[in-house]
């Protein structure tokens, strides 16, 4: 399916609504750098999570090593600076994408590493600075499984 990246997140609760899509809509999710917390059992049982939503969860030690394991696949970096529509795109099977920090988005060297027609955007009102991160991760990657029909869904 699709790969949803997340750089360095730093609320717990973002990151379990996450964990519990991607096992929902059949994504693999990767963690790349620092996250603002620890996936501890028992935080994760508060979260009403279990060890089943882990089973797709990969820890990245920097955006390297990311890039490393995920090799030449096509990353879409998803942030407010983006000059194209999250919709514009035709997603395919295999395709990552990357969501940077809650707090302040994707680095620049990050974001200004991705092709222009590869940064997307959420569209919002004007005036408004973002969207909360576990509903733009539901937004953009349920709109890529659109496209493929939902595939495997039941």
């Amino acid at each position: 399916m699709f790969h949803i990246a997340l750089y360095e997140p730093q609320i717990a609760p973002n990151t379990g609504n996450i964990m519990r899509l991607a096992a929902n809509n059949g994504c693999k999710l990767h963690i790349i750098g620092r996250m603002g917390f620890v996936l501890e059992e028992r935080k994760l049982r508060r979260a009403g999570l279990d060890y089943r939503d882990l089973d797709n969860l990969t820890v990245h030690r920097d955006f390297e090593a990311f890039g490393a394991a995920l090799g030449e696949r096509r990353l879409f970096a998803i942030t407010t600076k983006g000059m194209r529509s999250h919709t514009s795109v035709s997603y395919r099977a295999g395709d990552i994408l990357l969501f940077g920090s809650e707090t302040s988005g994707l680095p620049p060297e990050i974001l200004q590493a991705q092709p222009e027609e590869q940064r997307l955007r959420i569209p919002m009102m004007p005036n408004n600075r973002s969207l909360n991160l576990s509903n733009a991760v539901a937004i953009v990657s349920y709109e890529a499984w659109r496209q493929l029909d939902f595939t495997g869904a039941s």
